[in-house]
């Protein structure tokens, strides 16, 4: 059966791969004014957002989330020709994407009783997020039924984390949004949080002196989950994730993506460039992984 795979955002896909997937991406809206709102991508690129976040520290630009409508929209043209929809949000931890999902799922299923949606939380963002998103692509390119995708993606989505650094808590702790992480003392001594996300919520993973030696500690997080879970990173994909300094982040991927390959023979991993949603959440300094179970280890 044919059916139609939607995510927010906060998947930070390129058109590359939302091409190859045939997806249908809701963008999210940027404001450095609290006034005037441009649409993610379509109207102001990321490396504009990156600029003035790192040319105007005073200034903390703001997000809002795709409307109710926006989904409605999204879901009508494929309701209307018999095509279920996938639609994987945002984790609602960090936004309120999945309840405007979850609203517009309702007004179009009462309007059209033969619709068949489902809206997933995906309890996961940017990199971790985009995993999954592709995921879903491959079983819908691969003919894996539509209710056996959404039953592996509700599975797989207890396996997709991201381990992560920022530059400071000073965006986390701006929007309101620092909830386990306020142990740790970052802003004094030149010390750096390691933050982890999963199940949806971000938690505190230790501390380094210095921005080099706390990247350096992402790794080993990586390695202590396999070792904890048992599991092979055969079975997983993986994303780096980087903000506004593209060396950095490029360096970070080849080290990692080399001691990934020593490790699972051959793994390719994405690089991706963190999106704006995220940026207004953590500063234009975070760097990290994402990683995901692949689907074939659900059947």
């Amino acid at each position: 059966m044919k059916y139609q795979i939607i995510s927010d955002g906060c998947c930070d896909l390129d058109q590359e791969i939302i091409d190859k997937y045939q997806l249908h991406i809701i963008p999210f809206y940027i404001s450095f004014d609290e006034e005037h709102y441009d649409k993610e991508i379509e109207e102001i690129g990321i490396r504009e957002v990156y600029e003035r976040m790192v040319g105007e520290l005073d200034v903390y630009p703001k997000t809002s989330l795709p409307s109710v409508q926006n989904y409605i929209d999204a879901f009508l043209p494929y309701v209307k020709e018999d095509i279920p929809v996938i639609c994987i949000c945002f984790t609602p931890s960090l936004s309120g994407s999945y309840n405007s999902a979850c609203n517009a799922k309702e007004i179009v299923c009462e309007e059209h009783p033969q619709a068949e949606i489902t809206v997933i939380n995906s309890q996961a963002a940017t990199v971790s997020q985009a995993l999954m998103v592709i995921e879903a692509g491959r079983m819908q390119q691969n003919g894996v039924p539509y209710e056996k995708c959404v039953d592996i993606l509700e599975r797989m989505k207890k396996t997709n984390l991201i381990f992560f650094s920022v530059g400071s808590l000073d965006y986390l702790t701006h929007g309101g949004r620092i909830g386990k992480l306020t142990n740790l003392a970052t802003n004094t001594l030149a010390l750096k949080p390691l933050i982890t996300l999963k199940d949806g919520s971000i938690e505190a993973s230790g501390i380094g002196r210095g921005r080099k030696k706390t990247i350096q500690k992402i790794f080993p997080l990586l390695e202590k989950y396999f070792k904890d879970t048992g599991d092979s990173m055969e079975d997983y994909s993986f994303a780096v994730g980087f903000g506004y300094d593209i060396k950095e982040g490029r360096a970070f991927y080849e080290k990692i993506s080399a001691k990934i390959k020593e490790q699972a023979k051959d793994k390719m991993v994405m690089l991706v460039q963190i999106g704006a949603t995220i940026a207004v959440h953590t500063g234009p300094h975070a760097l990290g992984i994402g990683i995901i179970k692949q689907y074939e280890h659900f059947c």
